[in-house]
């Protein structure tokens, strides 16, 4: 007999089975129902754990359905993603009623490695006469905007603790394992969401015996998770503690230059006071001159003074938290830069080529003879 793990035993069998997700999977039984070929594909986007997989697996078992998956971590180019999707597309399912076409982290599908991969996820969704269901972390990412228009996005928020200990309850009764409810909501509690996680903490904590203690939960140690830029400013623009707003980007895997950006960029879609605005972008500016300090001196003390302007001063800025749904934006400098960035490495060459010539920095050129060659170029 194989044994399965808690994650995959426990995995729903039905989509009222899917644990605290109750909007996204009304919007996507909307989607489904209103599916036509060549319509926009589902993309289902947020943290890890939150059944966006355990979603299309409950639909495919329900529907009877042939799901056809795709990792887009591993197919990356045009050829290895027609390959394994090929003409099935088209096809009619042998055994099922029907097909769902899964495409997973479809975030992973950028870089250097992606040769036509988006081209072709793009040329499949047109041309499917079955629907495509996506998954990302984050489909904000620039690198995704040509595939977003074809995309109808469907947001997976972190399941409520109440849903995590629910389920988890439910688990130890199949399992019988004795498990005071104490220890559930601590497990719940550290799991931040992620329902999967939660399973496999219990099920690590109960290997080889029926019984959970407090003093088990020391085994697990600490679960270290990646902030989320959106969760983020979040924190910084709804928290009135310093404290909060400062220790927000701990976990952010962005530089504090590109952040700084992001604030800059979402304090008007947050704030509406005009004395409130003014005192964020205040906070900013004094940011900016200590970001300066850095770059000019190499000093790199300042940087802490920077993200306490930043962060701290931006979020303190506010008399009282704003209750309402702000819906953040890339940030525009950062577009221009990618729009720009074949042209300004273009210039670059061409500027150190010049400097060699002219046995003097780039700096020189592009500041005392670039507006020259410029005008004598028109």
């Amino acid at each position: 007999m194989i044994n399965l793990s808690w994650t995959e035993k426990y995995a729903p069998q039905k989509i009222a089975e899917v644990v605290g997700q109750k909007k996204a999977v009304e919007q996507f039984l909307t989607w489904l129902k209103s599916w036509k070929p060549g319509k926009k594909a589902a993309l289902f986007h947020g943290a890890a754990g939150t059944g966006k997989t355990a979603l299309v697996e409950a639909l495919g078992k329900e529907k009877n359905l042939e799901i056809i998956e795709l990792n887009a971590s591993d197919y990356r180019s045009a050829s290895q993603i027609k390959e394994v999707i090929g003409q099935s597309i088209k096809q009619k399912s042998l055994f099922k009623k029907g097909k769902i076409f899964f495409i997973d982290e479809i975030d992973g599908l950028t870089g250097q490695e992606d040769r036509g991969g988006t081209g072709e996820i793009i040329k499949i969704i047109k041309e499917s006469q079955y629907p495509i269901i996506l998954t990302a972390n984050n489909p904000w990412d620039t690198r995704l905007r040509s595939l977003r228009s074809y995309c109808q996005l469907i947001q997976f928020g972190r399941v409520f603790c109440w849903d995590v200990i629910k389920r988890l309850q439910y688990i130890c009764e199949k399992e019988k394992i004795k498990c005071d409810k104490e220890i559930l909501i601590q497990i719940a509690k550290r799991a931040e969401g992620d329902l999967r996680s939660a399973i496999n903490d219990l099920e690590t904590l109960t290997r080889n015996k029926k019984e959970i203690k407090l003093s088990d939960l020391e085994s697990l140690g600490v679960r270290e998770r990646e902030a989320n830029i959106f969760d983020v400013l979040k924190m910084i623009f709804k928290t009135k503690t310093a404290l909060a707003a400062k220790l927000s980007i701990q976990n952010l895997d962005k530089d504090p230059d590109e952040i700084f950006l992001w604030i800059e960029q979402n304090i008007i879609n947050e704030y509406e006071k005009p004395d409130e605005i003014a005192k964020a972008y205040e906070m900013l500016s004094r940011a900016d001159l200590f970001k300066q300090r850095v770059k000019k001196r190499q000093d790199w003390k300042f940087e802490k003074y920077m993200i306490d302007l930043m962060t701290a001063g931006v979020a303190v800025a506010k008399k009282e938290m704003y209750r309402k749904f702000s819906r953040y934006q890339y940030p525009d400098r950062m577009i221009f830069l990618g729009r720009s960035k074949a042209q300004r490495k273009e210039e670059g060459e061409k500027l150190i080529e010049l400097s060699k010539q002219l046995h003097c920095s780039t700096k020189k050129i592009r500041e005392e003879f670039l507006p020259f060659f410029k005008v004598w170029k028109k």
